[in-house]
């Protein structure tokens, strides 16, 4: 998920442009303490700023791994108030911890004095019959009151008895005005808008509003259309790599990752939209999920990959 705040600078395998910020995946509180934390945690030093994401509700918990993610190098550790999966409600945390806003607080507040790096959160703008923007003001006032001053807010509630994750992603109504009106009530915080931005031109619209925007699933379906954020929001025309070029770049990394036991499949399946749009995008896809996964794949499948698609600097 990609938040354009200021002039961050982020690389994901290398299709992200600068001045882009990229939270990692969830990680629970549990899988770190617990669980292989090497295997959660490890990232490469390019990646930097980069944030993790935390799921849990056990103050002392969150508070412990915030910590952990500071002494592994993390810029930013930010709270997940926004999932509606049911795994997530089971484990009590996730978009559900927008019923106990005071339980949040403490969490914040803990996670806070534990270490130098900011705290955030990631939340919904409402979950089921609590939706009100009276509940969402108290909501973030005292997340805010607790030492929050940065926001990612999903423009729609969460509707946790009903509806499939998939679902909570498409079908509650966005609510972009309600996100804009909290940055109108917090002018001091850092507010970003997240849910169904598609384009580019849809960003600055909001960015009149808001201070960030946060684009998820068409920044990982379609990544070249990042390749024009420094120009349209950033007003820097340094040169924008072709789609070969970009993958070309990953060709060192895929090696070193490969030398490890990494299969070629784990790593281009990722790489698959960056030639959206562009003719011969379904032989690429083709022949990448027909011979990554074997067992001897390597660059060459790629390279070959390469051959069946146009190489064009910017979308026509």
């Amino acid at each position: 998920m990609l938040d354009w705040t200021d002039r961050h600078e982020r690389y994901f395998l290398r299709f992200i442009t600068h001045h882009s910020l990229l939270y990692t995946e969830m990680v629970t509180t549990g899988a770190i303490i617990f669980g292989e934390r090497d295997r959660y945690l490890q990232f490469n030093k390019e990646e930097h700023p980069v944030a993790l994401q935390l799921g849990g509700s056990d103050v002392k918990h969150l508070a412990e791994c915030t910590k952990i993610a500071e002494d592994y190098g993390y810029d930013e550790v930010n709270l997940n108030l926004g999932c509606p999966s049911n795994r997530v409600q089971n484990g009590s945390f996730g978009a559900c911890m927008m019923a106990e806003p005071e339980l949040v607080g403490e969490c914040i507040a803990a996670m806070k004095q534990a270490v130098e790096i900011p705290v955030s959160a990631k939340t919904r703008i409402g979950i089921d019959d609590k939706d009100s923007f009276e509940e969402l003001v108290h909501f973030v006032g005292t997340l805010h009151e607790a030492g929050c001053e940065n926001f990612v807010i999903h423009a729609r509630k969460a509707i946790l008895k009903g509806l499939s994750p998939k679902e909570n992603r498409t079908i509650p109504p966005l609510k972009y005005d309600v996100v804009y009106k909290i940055k109108e009530l917090f002018p001091q915080c850092h507010i970003s808008l997240n849910g169904g931005v598609k384009t580019l031109d849809e960003t600055l619209g909001h960015l009149k509003h808001v201070d960030g925007v946060m684009m998820g699933r068409e920044a990982y379906h379609n990544p070249y259309l990042l390749s024009q954020v420094d120009r349209l929001i950033f007003k820097d025309d340094h040169a924008v790599l072709t789609r070969h070029q970009m993958v070309e770049s990953m060709f060192p990394y895929i090696e070193k990752e490969m030398q490890k036991g990494v299969r070629l499949q784990s790593i281009v399946r990722h790489m698959l939209g960056i030639f959206q749009s562009v003719k011969g995008t379904k032989a690429w896809k083709r022949y990448l999920s027909e011979n990554a996964h074997k067992a001897d794949a390597g660059l060459d499948v790629l390279k070959h990959a390469l051959t069946l698609v146009e190489d064009k600097a910017i979308d026509q």
